[in-house]
């Protein structure tokens, strides 16, 4: 069998990688007592021990100097029913509406979130068009049973 590879362009590199599915994550900070904050799929755990996560913010992100400038953030792992905070912080008017309480660290902590994750900014490293962060995690809980918020060929998928 022979495979025939397109050429490599961010168009074929989104629709290759768009088979991939993802959770979506909201990346949370507070700067000088302000909310910060953009929606992610680019998130993993790195590292156990020590605790570690990595999130991979887009170079051209409004949010992300914000987030970047904070030092500490948060990463919410929304939920399937939480579409419009997604959307709200996909948007350029993020916080406006949106119920929130501050973690340990300050960052914002979004309710019916399956999980929170709280980390220390400990390096940032160059990725192209995005930047590759790492945060040392300083707490974490899952308080929520329910499905996560999954993206999938360029839209939101459910759990069958």
């Amino acid at each position: 069998m022979t495979v025939t590879t397109p050429e490599v362009t961010p168009g074929e590199m989104r629709r290759v990688l768009g088979t991939f599915a993802s959770g979506v994550v909201a990346v949370t900070a507070a700067l000088d007592g302000a909310p910060a904050g953009m929606v992610c799929q680019s998130f993993s755990s790195l590292s156990l021990e020590p605790a570690l996560v990595t999130f991979c913010p887009g170079n051209a992100s409004t949010s992300w100097p914000r987030i970047r400038a904070a030092g500490r953030f948060a990463v919410n792992v929304l939920a399937a029913d939480q579409r419009e905070i997604c959307a709200a912080l996909a948007g350029t008017r993020k916080f406006d509406g949106l119920d929130w309480h501050p973690g340990a660290n300050g960052a914002p902590l979004l309710p019916g979130a399956l999980a929170w994750i709280e980390a220390d900014l400990t390096a940032v490293l160059p990725g192209g068009d995005h930047s590759i962060a790492i945060g040392a995690v300083t707490a974490l809980t899952a308080e929520r049973d329910a499905d996560p918020l999954l993206f999938f060929r360029s839209a939101y998928g459910r759990m069958a």
